[in-house]
């Protein structure tokens, strides 16, 4: 048999758990690496014992599924951070209009960007109190000034929170994968500890 056939038999043989390496999730359902104080007391709650190449197996593997969720987590807060100046612009500008809504002169001559260093001239009537913003997918929707400074507000608010929540979990993740990381460390130097202990112990004997 194999070192892999025989790793996979044990590993349907042991009671090793998904729940047993892990303490528990994050209020957003992000697993926490258990840190082993313990290795041989924790390699001996099973039964069989688990082996140390069982564990470091179990801990790789979530090690694996964490770098994942890094990755998945760093590249959502790229796009939330990318977009919320966006957002913040658009703001801004529609602020601007109402402004002028009411003012003496409500026509404001501008430039628009037409193509890629191609700007072309518009005349905007802001007395119309009303603007049109791009939703996303090609979807355009016509509001009047406060509508749009509501909703405009209101994402705005909803991309720092989430851009928030996205750091902590990412903060988060990295720690699980650096607890992953040293419980992997600690087992294979107690794994070799223990082996030297058993060569010694057979040396001795004879």
């Amino acid at each position: 048999m194999s070192k892999e056939d025989a790793l996979t038999t044990e590993a349907e043989q042991t009671s090793l758990k998904f729940g047993d390496i892990t303490d528990g999730v994050s209020p957003r359902d992000i697993p926490k690496v258990k840190f082993i104080e313990d290795i041989d007391a924790f390699s001996n709650n099973f039964d069989p014992p688990a082996s140390s190449e069982l564990m470091i197996g179990a801990f790789s593997d979530l090690f694996g599924k964490m770098k994942n969720v890094e990755q998945t987590l760093a590249q959502r807060a790229k796009l939330i951070q990318s977009k919320i100046p966006e957002i913040e612009k658009s703001l801004k500008l529609v602020l601007f209009l109402k402004s002028k809504e009411s003012a003496e002169e409500t026509t404001l001559t501008t430039r628009y960007n037409l193509a890629d260093m191609l700007y072309a001239k518009a005349s905007i009537d802001c007395a119309s109190g009303i603007v049109n913003l791009w939703l996303g997918a090609n979807v355009m929707l016509e509001y009047t000034y406060d509508e749009a400074i509501d909703l405009l507000r209101t994402k705005l608010a909803k991309a720092k929170k989430d851009l928030q929540e996205t750091s902590e979990d990412l903060a988060l993740v990295r720690n699980q994968i650096i607890t992953a990381e040293v419980n992997i460390s600690r087992i294979y130097n107690w794994d070799v500890k223990r082996k030297r202990e058993e060569r010694m112990n057979s040396v001795g004997k004879k």
